[in-house]
């Protein structure tokens, strides 16, 4: 019997689904800093990297989260799972440039794809915002475990030890998915689904907010640990400042959790840019170790807490959960451009630019953030009835 929603069972496979398919999120400083320091790539480069595996995710999210109610999400989860396991597989046997960009490419579409319905289905839960709480909770779990370990591996074994990581990670994606991926139940506003026709500016101006803040997350956590390293303060100190960022972020989901009736989720909204810009500035242009530390540990856990606010009042906004299905592209489509965005500005003016660029980029969030407001009316366009007004 397929397990639900509700279940502990249904549950723990959207924890691990969630943590597979948000991997970028996680790993993107050690990924990047494998790809400049193992693979001798330029900063620019190995950004782009990132930026194809986002890119390819994006593409495949926004092309299944219109089908969301018409495939079953446990074979998407599934094969998304499993051909991003072996393109990752398959990429740590290659060094080139080009062979690299490809099966990042194909990785990204098909973790785009699982994610998609991953996220679809949360949506369809009776209390989003709270599994999507529930969900973030163990993405900081894994993040401790992969930012303490991979570090480690990559330093004994090579780069290659970055991809059979991932590789493992979507793999044990695949086989819970199989096991007990839920089935999506509870249709909320069920009656109205099926006679949408499209959504409310109020959905696409959050939606474009979140992607502003995973534009300036990517950017910045692109290069946290080259930032570190650069600036002489050695990798056992930049890896324990990653590991206590991974513990800090077993919070900021779970305190969601506690103050989704306690806070405005507006409130979250407008907040979370101004707080996720001047942690980039603080990381930019501090020359000391605890001045680029003490930030640094909550730059994820700011996009966290307010992407939990987010999905919870978007839930509200469309009760179809296509928008949400398209939670992977609101993330990557600004996550995809980070990297190599940091990556060009690094190049070119150096870390301090990506301060100034998140400031500008926290100005247009929060100017979306607040064209975002609860329902007080129908959450829907409708088709108008025959003879209606």
């Amino acid at each position: 019997m397929r397990a639900s929603t509700e279940s502990w069972r249904g549950r723990i496979a959207l924890m691990v689904a969630h943590c597979a398919g948000m991997i970028d999120l996680v790993a993107l400083p050690v990924w990047v800093g494998a790809l400049i320091s193992q693979y001798r790539f330029s900063p620019q480069q190995a950004g782009g990297l990132a930026t194809l595996f986002l890119i390819g995710a994006v593409l495949s999210s926004l092309f299944f989260a219109p089908r969301f109610n018409r495939v079953d999400p446990r074979l998407a989860a599934i094969a998304g799972f499993g051909l991003a396991a072996i393109a990752f597989l398959a990429a740590s046997f290659v060094m080139d440039f080009a062979s690299l960009a490809i099966l990042h490419a194909i990785a990204g579409a098909s973790v785009g794809c699982a994610l998609s319905f991953t996220h679809g289905t949360i949506a369809h839960s009776r209390r989003p915002h709270r599994l999507f709480a529930i969900v973030g909770m163990a993405l900081g779990v894994f993040a401790i475990v992969f930012l303490g370990a991979t570090p480690n591996l990559i330093a004994a074994f090579g780069g290659a030890a970055l991809f059979r990581t991932f590789t493992a990670v979507m793999a044990i994606a695949a086989v819970v998915a199989i096991i007990s991926f839920p089935k999506a139940t509870e249709r909320r506003d069920g009656d109205l689904i099926d006679e949408v026709t499209h959504l409310r500016p109020a959905v696409w101006f959050g939606v474009a907010g979140v992607s502003c803040m995973a534009l300036t997350q990517a950017m910045m956590f692109s290069f946290i640990e080259r930032i570190g390293m650069d600036r002489g303060f050695g990798a056992a100190a930049v890896t324990g400042v990653l590991i206590t960022l991974g513990f800090v972020n077993l919070f900021p989901a779970p305190l969601a959790a506690i103050l989704e009736k306690r806070l405005s989720a507006n409130a979250v909204l407008l907040a979370g840019p101004i707080c996720q810009a001047l942690i980039a500035l603080a990381i930019s242009f501090s020359g000391s170790f605890l001045g680029y530390a003490a930030p640094t540990v909550f730059l994820a856990a700011v996009m966290i807490f307010t992407h939990t606010f987010a999905f919870g009042l978007l839930s509200k906004l469309d009760p179809t959960a296509r928008a949400l299905a398209a939670t992977p592209a609101m993330l990557m489509i600004g996550a995809a451009v980070g990297p190599i965005l940091g990556g060009t500005l690094v190049q070119s003016f150096g870390y301090g630019s990506l301060g100034v660029a998140a400031v500008v980029i926290a100005a247009v969030a929060f100017a979306l953030f607040s064209k975002v407001h609860a329902p007080h009316a129908p959450l829907v366009d409708a088709p108008r009835k025959a003879g209606a007004i």
